[in-house]
Formats: structure tokens, C-alpha cells, sequence
């Protein structure tokens, strides 16, 4: 007779729906250089660390599309691959911005190796910051000063991505905290308020696109939170029994085409629910208007073994429709980090008719409840078969958007952009894979995509703008 748990893992394998064979070509990659400022050149100082305040990197941690040809860019929470103080995870008083960027398309000459040119430029930054008191660490017994900002005033307290800036005697969730680790980024329909999700809290938050003000928090279920804080993650971790992993909280974000509803979906599984060895992590459904949320579990592919499970992390969600979405599974491979890339798929979902899993908790429970997933782009093998080695390959591919419709031998195709988060390191220094110094830019990788391998697509349509579409006739 079958137990249990080995019918609910029949149940998990079947629910991973075979390849898609989608046309998904390469058209374009950009880059903007990782070693300049960005805009804000009052955050210009340099940082606990040493490292300038307002080194243009880490955007690729979420993208958003923002109509012709505009995109909005989020670095996380700041340059913490420098080490110096293992205290606060080298997390440094970095001010949490995003960057206005132009990603323009351009029709190269017949004979080039891919169709179209793309030459990003920085059209702004700007800061986020909250109306209301932040919690700041003061620095006490961590050899660091107080994690309060010079550059506040009345009415203007910046969060900031040191890992001490938060109350310990508020669950890990509490809206006034400081600290802040964005992921992921959407802009809303009027164009004038961005979301954006963190893994700290978690948290979603609303904020003025012009200004950089916190106008809304959205409250999670409290099984998110960790009621234990540290600023050391493993510390974290370690003290916890439920709640989001540390550093692994609400990666990505995705609003529908209509812009009625945000859909979060986290790194990795909460604790409760196996936590990095878990194989089921939580998409939380978030009506914009009430608030109201609802849970839906995704599978992750399984990349290490049954005896050693290495789950891969997911980095981005984004709405095709109102019930369909991709998702970015990645590995932590690649340029970056002295290897190899070999995990980074991009799958499709449909929550039509998916189970809802508010009100339950633990790995085995979920099994029999994970939605079902198509594999839509392996961009390892996309970008090996256009002559980029797996050393090359940036090991943070994070950002998902997608842009404007191109024409490529006049058939309109659409667009899908995919950025990397580069740390911060605008230089690598020499490792096994490559024996001197190399640049390590932001970049931006562009795929083609034909309408009948991305059916039921909505793009989201943005107030007072009109469609431009631009290509090779």
C-alpha cells in the first residue's frame, strides 16, 4: 500500500507541465558601466564601508516597464559584498533609491549578430524616504555609529539598508522600521505611484513616483514575519521557527495588466514550510484597493539531490495576464560569483482554478496544492547558443519586464527584458574563469518573443501614453 507522502511527491512531480517550445530569440544586450555615480549627488559620501553612497549598481535587482520606452530600476539594499563589519552583514547606511532609466530599441544593419542595438541612459534617481519616524540602530556594541541619516529632516527620514535599523521589540514586519532591502518593482497605471517589495519585512510599499514619499504599507499575514531580529541573516535565521527566511523574503513583484492587483512571490519558503530546503514557496495575491490577500504555493526545481536538496531561489514574477505569470527560477551561478552559470528558467503559470493555501503550512501539506508550471525560456542555453560562456553570464539575472512591441521582418513581436543585480562591483577581480580583472556592468539582456508562443498576453497600459512601436520594416 502507498503512504502517504510518496503519493503527494507523485502529485508534485506531475504538476511540472513539459518544455514549452517557445520561439524566444535574443535581440539586444546594453549595458550601463558599473564604476559611475548615479544622480543623487548629495548621497555621493562614502559609506560605512568605504564604498561611494551613490554608485549607480545592484539595478537590476527588479525592473519595471514605465511606458515609451522608460523603465524604473532598483538597486537592493546596498553595496554589502565589500567586507567590514560582519556585525551588520556588511550591510552600510546605503539610502534606498530607484533609478529612472531609458532602454531604447534600435534596428542595427543586415549582418549583425543580433537585430537591434540598445544604449541604456540614466534619466534620474530618486531617494525613498518616509513622512513618519524610522527605528535606526544606534550603533552600540556593533562598532559602527548610529544608522541615523545626516541628510534627514521634518517630514523626510530615508530608509536605508543596514540591517540594525529596525525595534526588536516589533515583529520583523513592523511598517517604521528602517531598514529597507528592495526586490521588486511595479509602476501603477496612472503612472504615478511604484510598489515595491523587500525582503526584510517582508514588506510591499507604495510610494510617489516624483517624490520618493512612503504613502502606503501593505499589511501580510503575520505567518510572513520572524518575531526574533538580528542583524546578523544566520542569526536570524537560527532564532526563528516560522516566518520568512532572512535575506530570502518577497523577491518579486508583479501587478496585472488592469493594475487592480499585486502578486509577491518569495525567494524561497518560509520557515515553517522547510525554509531553504523546502520545496514550496508562496505567491501572495494583493488587492490594491482593500488589501485583501489571498496564497497560492509554486514549485521549485529541484537542482542538488534527494539526499542534498539544493533548491534554486526565485528572483522575479511577472503578470502576462490577470492569471498568468512568469516566473525567474535562477541558481547563484556565474559571473560574479567565479563560476560556472547553470540554473536561470523563466517558467509560465496559470492560477486559474489554483488551490488557495492561506490556511496551510508545512512542505508535505503544499505538495498536493502547487500549481502547475511550463518551462517558457532556459536562459543559459538562449544565451550559450548566442556565444556568451557560462563564466559570462551574470549570476544575478533578477529583473523582469516587459517593453515595447518591435517589428523583426515585419512580424510584430513582443519584448522581454531581463536585468542583473552586479552587487555593486563594477570590477571582478581575476578568478578560475578568468585569469585577469574583468568589468561587470549592469546589464540588460533582450528577447523577442512571437504572440502565438505568448498566448493571452495584456500588455499594461499606461494613462495619457500611447503605443510605440518601433522596428526594422
Amino acid at each position: 500500500m502507498l503512504n502517504k507522502s510518496f503519493i503527494l511527491s507523485l502529485l508534485a512531480v506531475f504538476a511540472v507541465a513539459p518544455a514549452a517550445n517557445a520561439e524566444v530569440k535574443l535581440i539586444a544586450i546594453g549595458s550601463l558601466d558599473g564604476k559611475i555615480s548615479d544622480r543623487s549627488q548629495e548621497t555621493s559620501a562614502p559609506l560605512e564601508n568605504g564604498v561611494p553612497g551613490n554608485l549607480l549598481g545592484g539595478i537590476g535587482s527588479g525592473l519595471a516597464y514605465a511606458g515609451d520606452n522608460t523603465f524604473i530600476a532598483i538597486p537592493d539594499r546596498g553595496p554589502n559584498a565589500v567586507s567590514y563589519n560582519s556585525a551588520v552583514s556588511d550591510t552600510a547606511s546605503y539610502i534606498n533609491r530607484f533609478q529612472t532609466i531609458k532602454l531604447e530599441l534600435k534596428p542595427n544593419s543586415r549582418g549583425s549578430l543580433l537585430p537591434f542595438s540598445l544604449n541604456p541612459c540614466l534619466i534620474d534617481t530618486t531617494l525613498l524616504f518616509s513622512k513618519e519616524p524610522l527605528y535606526y540602530g544606534t550603533g552600540e556594541g556593533l562598532d559602527l555609529p548610529s544608522g541615523v541619516l545626516a541628510l534627514n529632516k521634518k517630514n523626510q527620514n530615508y530608509f536605508t539598508g543596514r540591517s540594525d535599523n529596525f525595534i526588536s521589540t516589533q515583529v520583523s514586519t513592523y511598517p517604521n522600521d528602517a531598514r529597507f532591502d528592495p526586490e521588486g518593482v511595479r509602476v501603477s497605471n496612472n503612472g504615478k505611484d511604484i510598489f515595491i517589495s523587500d525582503e526584510y519585512g517582508p514588506y510591499i510599499y507604495q510610494f510617489n513616483r516624483r517624490t520618493g514619499k512612503r504613502i502606503r504599507a501593505f499589511t501580510l499575514p503575520s505567518k510572513f514575519a520572524v518575531s526574533n531580529l538580528s542583524p546578523v541573516s544566520d542569526t536570524e535565521i537560527s532564532g526563528n521557527t516560522s516566518g520568512r527566511v532572512a535575506n530570502k523574503g518577497m523577491e518579486g513583484l508583479a501587478i496585472t495588466p488592469d493594475g487592480k492587483t499585486l502578486f509577491g512571490i518569495l525567494q524561497s519558503p518560509l520557515l515553517q514550510d522547510g525554509g531553504t530546503n523546502g520545496a514550496y514557496t508562496r505567491i501572495v495575491k494583493i488587492d490594491i484597493e482593500t488589501g485583501a490577500t489571498q496564497e497560492y504555493a509554486y514549485q521549485l526545481d529541484n537542482i542538488g539531490t534527494a539526499a542534498k536538496p539544493k533548491y534554486p531561489t526565485v528572483s522575479e514574477i511577472l503578470a502576462i495576464s490577470d492569471r498568468q505569470f512568469l516566473v525567474d527560477e535562477r541558481d547563484g551561478k556565474g559571473l560574479g560569483d567565479g563560476s560556472k552559470a547553470v540554473f536561470k528558467k523563466i517558467y509560465r503559470i496559470d492560477l486559474t482554478n489554483a488551490p488557495e493555501v492561506s490556511n496551510i503550512t508545512g512542505e508535505s501539506n503544499l505538495a498536493s496544492k502547487a500549481i502547475s508550471k511550463t518551462l517558457f525560456l532556459d536562459v543559459v542555453a538562449a544565451l550559450t547558443q548566442n556565444g556568451i560562456k557560462e563564466e559570462d553570464i551574470p549570476a544575478k539575472l533578477e529583473g523582469l519586464a516587459f517593453g515595447e512591441d518591435v517589428f523583426i521582418n515585419r512580424v510584430k513581436k513582443h519584448t522581454l527584458f531581463i536585468a542583473n543585480d552586479n552587487d555593486f562591483l563594477g570590477t571582478l577581480a581575476p578568478d578560475t574563469n578568468h585569469p585577469t580583472s574583468v568589468d561587470n556592468p549592469n546589464k540588460f539582456f533582450v528577447f523577442a518573443v512571437d504572440s502565438t508562443d505568448l498566448p493571452g498576453f495584456v500588455p499594461q497600459k499606461f494613462r495619457g501614453q500611447d503605443e510605440d512601436i518601433r522596428g526594422e520594416d
